[in-house]
């Protein structure tokens, strides 16, 4: 009972030293938001979802893209290596916050000791054997945290952690997007190979036919000659994209993590990507929450704060407590007996008198350290605000462009019709044919490119509002 009374009163002392102790570290307050206070009118109109209450699951539409997502979110390396960092910073969090409570350790021995024949004061003693038996509990050099160093320090070590998960958050976001943009650029390389494979086709229609008239005396050889280039400019795209092709699967396989599943879903075609579904923009202030970036930016910032503290609390005394409590007995029997208690308990006291500016040169270098995360953290806000009004521009104007170009194709189908009944009744030469086939082969091609990228903008918009981040 005794050594417990004693004990509890060490550990009551030092919860009171702490409960008094001062911090010397900066407030934490936010940097003024460097954006402004809203998104334009006119590119941000009123959105029917919020993205950062969806998971990807709700968001994409095609269920190949959601399985290759759910692959690369399991198996990508760089996010498993992200995760593991978390359980590193997870464990140094654990460590330095348990610098802030006692360290009790327990220890006992037991020795046996044997004199022999010996000559104390001019008298001989006979042989004689002494045990003895050790029990105690102690603490050893435990910090009264008076300044706030420990506090500070374990401080800086829960804000790291915390931005390591915000960093993990991040880079999830960054895989779905990679994930979605490189399937739809394969869905567009797809859709291009056909468009190839199809214009090649007709064009070697059109040279068989330019050859017969040829054969036949009615035409020269420079409309066949014509022809066959405009053939060759088909086989030559077609073989481009299929390279490309085979570069995005291999750039998918590295994101979905080594290979991939080979029992995928069916997917859908870039026409049946699009929904009616508008997301939301909120204000640029919603970021600061929404975005994982802007989260890790204000910990690291914190954590250069608690720096600073500690920094500064270094100039003060460090004040430790050592105590222990336990029983010595030279018969096992008596162990536990009042007569056999001991105890001691004392602070020890170390201040530094000269260092050669080591202290001063520590503060600066914290205060150094939190002007560089202002300053990162001002970036991260400017980032994702600018990414998301890109966005969002982007939302109008691809859309736009898409509306555009597709009364593009249809008009130059139309004259690529006339040019060639134009041709076979002799009115114009093969020229412009093959400025019609020409012209029509390109924006066909820039539809489509377009299509994919109107696809990859709006991933990246859900990604830059914060959205993405749910169970796979």
């Amino acid at each position: 009972m005794m050594i417990r009374l004693q004990f509890g009163l060490l550990l009551a002392a030092a919860t009171l030293a702490l409960s008094g102790c001062a911090n010397f570290a900066p407030d934490h307050v936010r940097p003024e938001l460097s954006s402004a206070p809203a998104y334009d009118a006119e590119m941000a109109p009123d959105g029917t979802v919020t993205a950062s209450q969806l998971s990807y699951r709700d968001w994409f539409t095609d269920p190949r893209l959601d399985a290759l997502i759910a692959s690369a979110l399991a198996n990508n390396r760089d996010l498993v290596a992200a995760t593991a960092r978390i359980e590193q910073a997870r464990a140094q969090y654990r460590i330095q916050r348990s610098d802030r409570l006692p360290t009790v350790a327990a220890d006992g021995s037991a020795t046996r000791t044997r004199t022999g024949v010996s000559n104390i004061s001019g008298m001989q003693t006979d042989p004689f054997t002494l045990d003895r038996y050790d029990v105690g509990v102690g603490v050893t050099g435990f910090e009264l945290d008076f300044w706030g160093r420990v506090a500070n320090l374990s401080e800086a070590a829960r804000a790291q952690y915390l931005a390591t998960v915000a960093a993990q958050r991040s880079f999830y976001l960054s895989l779905v997007r990679d994930t979605a943009t490189t399937y739809f650029e394969i869905l567009e390389t797809e859709e291009q190979i056909a468009l190839a494979e199809a214009t090649a086709q007709s064009r070697r229609e059109g040279l068989r036919i330019a050859q017969r008239r040829l054969d036949a005396g009615v035409t020269s050889a420079l409309p066949f000659r014509q022809a066959e280039t405009l053939l060759t400019q088909a086989e030559q795209q077609l073989a481009s994209e299929k390279l490309a092709g085979a570069q995005l699967r291999n750039q998918l396989a590295v994101l979905v993590g080594g290979t991939i599943p080979v029992d995928l879903p069916a997917g859908q075609p870039l026409t049946q990507q699009f929904d009616a579904r508008r997301l939301d923009a909120g204000l640029p202030s919603d970021l600061l929450l929404a975005r994982p970036d802007i989260v890790a930016a204000e910990e690291q910032l914190r954590a250069a704060r608690a720096n600073i503290g500690a920094a500064r609390a270094a100039f003060f005394p460090t004040i430790s407590l050592t105590g222990s409590a336990g029983f010595t007995s030279n018969d096992l029997s008596d162990l536990f007996s009042s007569d056999s208690l001991g105890w001691s308990f004392g602070p020890s006291i170390s201040l530094p008198i000269f260092d050669f500016g080591a202290r001063e040169a520590n503060l600066d270098l914290a205060k150094a350290m939190e002007v560089e995360e202002v300053a990162n953290y001002d970036l991260a806000v400017q980032t994702a605000f600018r990414e998301v009004a890109d966005a969002l521009a982007a939302r109008r104007y691809l859309a736009e462009q898409v509306a555009t170009l597709d009364r593009a194709v249809t008009a130059q189908e139309k004259i690529a019709r006339i040019a060639r009944l134009r041709y076979r009744e002799g009115v114009a030469d093969y020229l412009e044919v093959l400025d019609a086939e020409r012209n029509l082969f390109e924006a066909r091609q820039l539809l489509i490119a377009t299509r994919r990228a109107e696809l990859q903008n709006r991933a990246s918009l859900f990604v830059a509002l914060g959205g993405g981040f749910g169970p796979l």
